[in-house]
């Protein structure tokens, strides 16, 4: 499983974001480019304790089903997310994209220090926040097929 631990993972997944086009329209979904990833900027932020998110109890808190959505199982599409990841107005993707670059490289430096708990996964392993980061970036980049 890739992670976002990984300098050459991040640096692949920046060069996706990249490629990324003002106009392009996702293959499933409501955002724009630049609402996505200003959305993919949200839960990292989140995990370092620079942005409040609302905690609720999901069955992704038990450990198995969180280990299946993290590691094995495939994401399905129009997943619910927390509010406060939703970006419906306008979004300037050449920003947005400049401040997710930010986060990730934040989010790496970050590794081993505590991370807060995840909003809807409850308490996650250092590796399970690499992976989750990495499968949450890939998933979203697979949405506007890059």
């Amino acid at each position: 499983m890739k992670t976002v631990w990984d300098a050459g993972v991040r640096n692949e997944l920046l060069e996706r974001f990249a490629r990324l086009q003002h106009n392009q329209r996702p293959k499933w979904g409501k955002m724009n480019a630049g609402q996505m990833v200003a959305h993919c900027t949200g839960p990292m932020r989140s995990a370092m304790g620079e942005m409040e998110v609302t905690e609720k109890w999901t069955p992704m808190r038990f450990r198995l089903l969180r280990y299946l959505v993290i590691y094995v199982l495939p994401w399905p599409k129009g997943a619910p997310t927390a509010p406060e990841f939703i970006h419906q107005g306008p979004e300037d993707l050449d920003r947005n994209r400049k401040a997710l670059a930010a986060a990730l490289e934040r989010f790496a430096a970050h590794r081993g220090k505590p991370f807060r708990d995840h909003a809807a996964f409850g308490r996650l392993s250092e590796k399970d926040w690499g992976c989750l980061m990495w499968r949450h970036l890939d998933h979203h980049l697979t949405q506007f097929g890059v």
